[in-house]
């Protein structure tokens, strides 16, 4: 039986048999604890009756843990060196198929249509790299695959904004668009020293789990993301400041007043201060005043 991929140990060696060379580009750091992969697998509850998308194994570490316990893997991995070494290291485990492309320019309906015909539980599971995790976490959700939820480890940095609530400094845009979609809550933090090559921050597993639908009702999903970004656009300045500045014109300052007045929001608020729910009655109030 071989040694688990995630040891020290075995990772240098298969760095050294294979001559790889980490590609900063590629924010390619490889997890080195067995206990932290084990917590990701089972906080994303991978079961034998589970069917795993795995984005940017390297090497194949968590690859490795999710196959033991999974139906079935399918791991997206966009640099052509390590698609010979996965081949090696995952030699065991015919159920995991490797796929090299970029997960973002990846049609994720006929990969999943495809490869999980016969799976009623598919999971998206991955140690995400740093440069690209906000555009695939948000593909993830807004294409409104058929997953139960996502289990990824990240920068605690970003963790923290995707799981943000109001009136801290992490909430943004970010945290309502991924709570648009999603149940955040983060779960593990995890050491830079875990890794090899260490990165400079450290990270966090988190977890999204799929909303059957969005837990406030706007009329106008478009214009609601749009006013969220406007309103954040300068941190430190009002809502009606941030809204007349990024959204609308002075010009329509009174008509914004009146919009806020009727959903009784005070302008003089800044937007990190707005819950959810606040943001759909503003968004659908001014959506007239948009659409003018």
């Amino acid at each position: 039986m071989r040694k688990d991929i995630s040891t020290p140990q075995y990772t240098r060696s298969i760095i050294d048999k294979h001559k790889f060379t980490f590609k900063k580009s590629l924010g390619q750091n490889f997890l080195i604890d067995r206990n932290i992969l084990d917590k990701i697998v089972s906080t994303a509850g991978v079961t034998s009756e589970t069917g795993v998308i795995e984005i940017g194994p390297g090497i194949g570490s968590l690859t490795e843990q999710l196959a033991k316990s999974a139906k079935k893997v399918t791991a997206f991995e966009i640099d052509q060196r390590l698609i010979p070494i996965l081949k090696d290291t995952l030699l065991d485990y015919p159920h995991v198929k490797v796929i090299h492309q970029d997960v973002l320019e990846a049609n994720l309906h006929e990969v999943i249509e495809h490869e999980f015909k016969d799976v009623e539980d598919l999971m998206v599971v991955a140690n995400l790299p740093y440069y690209v995790t906000t555009p695939i976490i948000l593909k993830l959700l807004t294409e409104r695959l058929p997953i139960r939820g996502i289990v990824v480890m990240i920068q605690k940095e970003v963790a923290d904004r995707l799981a943000a609530e109001p009136g801290t400094k992490s909430y943004g845009s970010l945290s309502i668009a991924v709570q648009y979609y999603a149940v955040t809550k983060s779960e593990v933090k995890v050491p830079k020293t875990v890794f090899v090559p260490q990165p400079n921050v450290d990270s966090s597993v988190i977890s999204l789990t799929l909303r059957e639908k969005p837990p406030v009702d706007v009329d106008d999903e478009a214009f609601f993301f749009e006013l969220v970004r406007a309103s954040f656009g300068q941190r430190r300045k009002t809502l009606l400041n941030n809204l007349q500045n990024n959204l609308f014109t002075k010009e329509q300052k009174p008509e914004i007043e009146e919009a806020l007045q009727s959903v009784g929001i005070d302008g003089k608020r800044r937007g990190e201060a707005l819950s959810i729910e606040e943001f759909a009655h503003l968004s659908n109030a001014l959506l007239a005043l948009k659409r003018k």
